[in-house]
């Protein structure tokens, strides 16, 4: 099979695998290379798939969907970390994912901001039309 992550920056993976592992909101599920078509809606976690080699690989996800059609498997979401051992995983996690945290704060700071002067500006519209 060939898995295929995706982010909205670009491909994570792109690889032929014997077995993907993913979680959707009814619990986890294994697909294999002869399994039937399949769509998931995936729910933050784990996702693991094992190379050709026979080496067990993990991404940490957020919410995604997963669509196998075919030998194709194909995972789309909006954040993801790759990494084999799972201590160094949760790690990474953590940092991408509070600098993220930042980020989104930044962000709504920002449109507090832009939306107490576009109230303002409104305001002083409605005086200047009244006087």
């Amino acid at each position: 099979m060939r898995l295929t992550v995706t982010l909205p920056t670009g491909v994570l993976v792109d690889q032929e695998v014997t077995k993907v592992t993913a979680e959707a909101e009814n619990g986890s599920f294994c697909l294999l290379p002869r399994h039937i078509d399949f769509l998931a809606a995936l729910v933050p976690g784990l996702l693991s798939f094992e190379n050709e080699a026979g080496d067990e690989e993990f991404l940490a996800i957020d919410e995604g969907i997963l669509v196998k059609c075919g030998a194709e498997v194909m995972v789309s979401t909006r954040n993801a970390v790759r990494g084999a051992p799972l201590g160094q995983l949760r790690e990474a996690v953590e940092k991408q994912f509070r600098v993220l945290d930042e980020r989104e704060q930044q962000a709504r700071t920002v449109l507090t901001k832009l939306e107490a002067d576009l109230v303002g500006r409104f305001i002083r519209m409605g005086e200047k039309a009244r006087g």
